[in-house]
């Protein structure tokens, strides 16, 4: 099991403050083990197993609790007086109307409330108008890949890339060592998502097509795409639909977190655009599943790896636009600004031009990155070239900083090792 030290740091920060801890993210990115690792480290400083509350509803030995009055006074009755409670609830989003069970307990002032939901619908609606101000969100995604490089049995670095980068990051489908069970495994996830958070929930009424907007967008991660335009596209093909039905798929697969999206920002222009986004998927290993295209789109799987890792650090992300050129990434936090361009190579002399003019013609001092798989070094006038394994190392030393755990030196060590 894989210690999820970041999350882990920041429920640790807002334990015991009076606000509810909501936690979202894919099925099987590792929420429940989260709460798991958050309940050791609790009994780990002197809070006694009692004053802990579990349910998790995808055991069916609290399906009777999926009425919110029924799960109020379950775990009303097991409050000890006098002590702080902590409550921990799966999946919630099983629960119709929750969101009046979690109010009432959470205006006790002996309550500390952790709850987690695969649907970011769970945060829209009543719920939002209801705790507005009193929440707090924290998005986790699969394993990243300093994550997937804490697993004992990893000794290659480069190694353990190739592989991180064929199979993706689901904290369990990176044990299994037998392709064929890896890939029923996650074909496992991808049925519950798509028939349990999305067909169910949204009412789809044509499951094939709403498979085949899945392909088309697994398809075209890193591509500029809009609804009219897969809409178009299958049509040509023979399947009726329209560009609303499309867009309406789109907004169901972003809110079970199977797949995000890149709005674009006009550089020159410094506002936001409105069309014309990209959309990249929660993990490789899911688009392995679907396009089964071996050493197809090296470049774009790349992108979509480096886009969750800018997500994961806390970056919001934009596609660039600097006049008729584009620039892959402006990731933004704490007033800060970094520019990214991703391939899969820059040897070439037309790519390598094509990939750093965007980055030239940005005028401001925030730093600029170029990422390959090469391991020439090639920055050029300021901007800087990383294999994508030295990406990777900053944010380890970047991390292990943060926890006090060991040197910048030490850590460039480690991952040379």
């Amino acid at each position: 099991m894989v210690k999820r030290t970041e999350y882990l740091e920041k429920l640790k920060k807002i334990k015991d403050m009076q606000i509810i801890k909501v936690i979202t993210g894919v099925r099987r990115c590792g929420k429940s083990t989260l709460l798991s690792q958050f309940r050791t480290f609790l009994m780990e400083s002197d809070v006694l197993e009692e004053q802990i509350i579990s349910i998790n509803f995808e055991d069916l030995k609290f399906e009777d609790l999926k009425n919110y009055r029924a799960l109020y006074q379950y775990i009303e009755e097991r409050l000890v007086p006098n002590k702080k409670n902590y409550i921990f609830i799966d999946e919630i989003q099983e629960v119709e109307n929750f969101q009046r069970a979690v109010d009432s307990l959470f205006i006790k002032d002996n309550t500390d409330i952790y709850i987690t939901g695969s649907n970011a619908m769970m945060l829209s609606g009543e719920l939002a108008t209801l705790l507005s101000g009193r929440y707090i969100e924290i998005s986790i995604l699969p394993l990243s890949f300093s994550e997937y490089l804490k697993l004992d049995e990893i000794h290659d670095v480069r190694q353990a890339w190739n592989k991180y980068f064929e199979n993706g990051g689901f904290p369990y489908a990176i044990q299994i060592k037998d392709d064929d069970i890896r890939k029923d495994y996650l074909m496992g996830i991808y049925n519950t998502i798509l028939l349990k958070d999305i067909v169910a929930r949204n009412k789809v009424q044509d499951i094939t097509l709403l498979e085949s907007v899945v392909k088309f967008l697994f398809e075209n991660i890193g591509n500029i795409v809009s609804p009219k335009k897969i809409a178009d596209t299958l049509v040509s093909y023979g399947r009726k639909t329209t560009s609303s039905t499309v867009e309406n798929y789109i907004e169901a697969l972003k809110s079970s977190f199977i797949l995000y999206k890149a709005g674009r920002y006009d550089i020159k222009g410094k506002q936001h655009l409105k069309s014309l986004e990209k959309y990249y998927i929660v993990d490789i290993g899911l688009r392995k599943l679907l396009i089964n295209k071996k050493h197809s789109d090296i470049g774009h799987i790349l992108e979509n790896i480096v886009y969750l890792e800018l997500i994961r650090r806390g970056y919001t992300v934009y596609i660039g636009k600097i006049g008729d050129l584009e620039i892959d990434f402006i990731a933004e936090r704490n007033n800060e600004r970094e520019y990214y361009q991703v391939s899969a190579t820059i040897l070439d002399e037309n790519t390598f031009k094509r990939e750093i003019m965007p980055l030239k013609k940005v005028k401001d001092n925030f730093q600029k990155f170029i990422i390959s798989m090469d391991e020439i070094n090639l920055s050029e006038d300021g901007i800087k070239h990383l294999n994508i394994l030295d990406f990777y190392k900053i944010e380890i030393i970047r991390t292990k900083k943060e926890l006090n755990e060991i040197t910048e030196e030490s850590s460039f060590l480690e991952l040379k090792k």
